[in-house]
């Protein structure tokens, strides 16, 4: 079977979900969207107001703002890759993610994780990369001490390399900060680039 697939039969599981309480509240599942046979995967916090009356990540204002450094800095179109957060039912208010809610939902998470096998993870702000840093095995600080950075792991017999930036709601408080997520793009721009040139690992499928 391939990876779009399983993601379908996977999101058939997800929509059935009762593991935590925030199924009780939410308008819509927000499983994620894309394209799973893509190498690169971001991940964020939990859908929003936007996300999900619509059952899409990243559709509201963040969204906005990650889809045209995807498109402009990348030189991507957001269904050639793969996006979905760590929380798949919006918490009440958009309040943070409480750590039981994260343990109960993760498994979702980490079941994408071994059907796209994807080689370069993007993590957007603090919530998703401790999770995916401890998933593999790396010590997390902080999302400021970690942005902009490359981490390298071993798994599914390859290097997946790991970069985190902030999470592109944060923009939009901080507007200085807007620079910041724009650096971080660059960097991984740069690396799509090497390892395109170097063994193509990282093209996705048009």
């Amino acid at each position: 079977m391939d990876k779009k697939k399983l993601i379908e039969e996977l999101n058939k599981e997800i929509f059935n979900c009762n593991r935590c309480p925030l199924y009780l509240s939410k308008t819509n599942y927000v499983p994620g969207d894309g394209n799973p046979e893509s190498n690169i995967l971001f991940i964020g916090e939990a859908p929003g107001r936007e996300e999900d009356i619509k059952g899409k990540p990243f559709v509201g204002k963040a969204g906005k703002i990650l889809e045209e450094n995807i498109n402009k800095i990348l030189n991507l179109d957001r269904e050639k890759v793969f996006i979905t957060n760590v929380i798949k039912c919006r918490p009440p208010n958009n309040r943070d993610p409480k750590e039981e809610e994260i343990k109960s939902c993760s498994i979702w998470l980490i079941k994408q994780l071994e059907i796209i096998k994807p080689s370069l993870i993007i993590t957007l702000g603090n919530h998703s990369t401790k999770f995916i840093f401890e998933y593999f095995g790396l010590k997390f600080e902080s999302i400021m001490k970690h942005r902009g950075k490359v981490y390298e792991v071993k798994k599914w017999d390859k290097i997946v390399k790991i970069i985190p930036t902030i999470h592109p709601a944060s923009t939009l408080y901080h507007k200085d900060w807007r620079d910041l997520f724009d650096k971080d793009f660059y960097e991984i721009k740069k690396n799509i680039e090497n390892e395109n040139e170097s063994s193509g690992i990282l093209k996705y499928i048009k």
